[in-house]
């Protein structure tokens, strides 16, 4: 499914449109069927009110689906996202038979047309670490809050989208080159390197696993590198996933548009220092993300202080970065990482200090995002079907 065409100019401040809504429910799945709710027919109204409370009335295939309170979940976080939203509301309706069948009709097109366009499940929640420049320290808060979430029994997917300055490989302490695998429709494909954490799982791929060696260097135009993200998601073994979090490269431009078509359920995390000039390049990237219908699903300060061995705090960068940014874009400050030595040095070793040194202050805070992000921010998906035997006949007669 691609995304819908961005407008344009941004998403203003002011209150959002009935389209600017279902642009963003546009990356609301049903988790069985694999495609928008927008696509299926499944959003039978939307309303804005003057004062920014959103109503949507999503029509389900049966009252009792048990899938109902995900679905909600879902585009009241994806709405919510949209500046100038006050509170969202979500009222449900009973597909009628007419409806049901013509969703059977579109979801038959879709399975005999093509197979799932990436081998990313629809139920993995993906989350793009991205940041308007270099040198933030993105790669290791991605590298560390996939070792956070894998610690606590989750599967999860860390794809280095930086492809040019890709890092993750060193920072989990990956080696060896990708292997291929043979999937269930007996084509081959990649399979990812995986590290075992706890009773979690890392699965990782990186360009730094297909390269001779660390130093080599990749250069290659934008297109070419939107085209390799596509095949990461597409030629890709992934399996089950809870989440998948992409390294994404500084700045905006290709492989970000590329990732908005080709995984529209993204919600990005957008990595600023306090420093107001890191600040306010990121506001650029979540400036993209919701021109492409992206949620930011919230802001992350790192490098905030460094605190000496005396308790005395020292502000290397500045202060308030983050504040500023979580009021720019309207998403969340999420958490603010203190310096600390240790974060590189277990990077370069390739132990995330999560796993390394769990006591210390940036683990701590690093354990922090990674559980509001599970219990409050985008939580696993819990399956249970409501369109599982309709989606068993949509792939028997396909």
């Amino acid at each position: 499914m691609s995304a819908p065409i961005p407008p344009a100019d941004p998403i203003s401040s002011g209150i959002p449109t009935p389209d600017d809504v279902r642009g963003v429910l546009a990356g609301v799945l049903d988790p069985e069927l694999r495609a928008s709710i927008i696509d299926l027919g499944m959003v039978h109204d939307v309303r804005v009110e003057p004062n920014g409370d959103v109503v949507v009335k999503v029509a389900l295939t049966t009252a009792a689906c048990p899938l109902r309170g995900q679905i909600g979940t879902d585009v009241r976080s994806k709405v919510a996202g949209l500046p100038g939203v006050s509170e969202v509301r979500v009222e449900y309706d009973e597909m009628t038979q007419e409806e049901r069948s013509e969703l059977m009709q579109k979801a038959r097109l879709r399975a005999s047309q093509s197979a799932p366009a990436t081998e990313v499940p629809a139920t993995t929640r993906v989350i793009a670490v991205g940041s308007g420049k270099g040198g933030v320290g993105k790669s290791s808060i991605t590298a560390n809050l996939a070792a956070a979430l894998a610690a606590r029994g989750l599967t999860v997917g860390v794809l280095d989208a930086d492809i040019w300055g890709f890092s993750i490989p060193r920072m989990l302490g990956v080696r060896g080159r990708l292997a291929g695998s043979k999937a269930a429709d007996g084509k081959g494909k990649i399979a990812p390197n995986e590290v075992p954490v706890g009773d979690g799982l890392l699965r990782i791929v990186s360009m730094g696993l297909l390269v001779d060696d660390e130093d080599t260097a990749l250069m290659w135009r934008g297109l070419i590198l939107a085209k390799a993200l596509e095949q990461f998601l597409v030629d890709v073994s992934w399996g089950a996933l809870d989440y998948l979090l992409i390294d994404m490269p500084p700045g905006t431009g290709d492989i970000q548009m590329a990732l908005s078509r080709l995984l529209p359920q993204t919600e990005m995390l957008v990595v600023t220092t306090p420093a107001l000039g890191a600040q306010k390049v990121a506001a650029r990237v979540a400036d993209m993300a919701r021109r492409s219908y992206l949620k930011v699903l919230g802001v992350v300060e790192n490098m905030t202080e460094f605190v000496a061995p005396d308790g005395s705090h020292h502000a290397i960068f500045g202060a308030g970065g983050g504040k500023r940014l979580a009021a720019l874009t309207g998403a969340p400050l999420v958490g603010a990482v203190p310096i600390e030595p240790a974060v590189s040095q277990d990077g370069d070793a390739g132990t995330p200090i999560v796993l390394a040194h769990p006591d210390a202050p940036a683990a701590r805070e690093l354990n922090t995002i990674a559980e509001r992000i599970v219990t409050e921010l985008l939580p696993p998906v819990e399956m249970a079907g409501c369109t599982a035997r309709m989606f068993d006949l949509v792939q028997k007669l396909a």
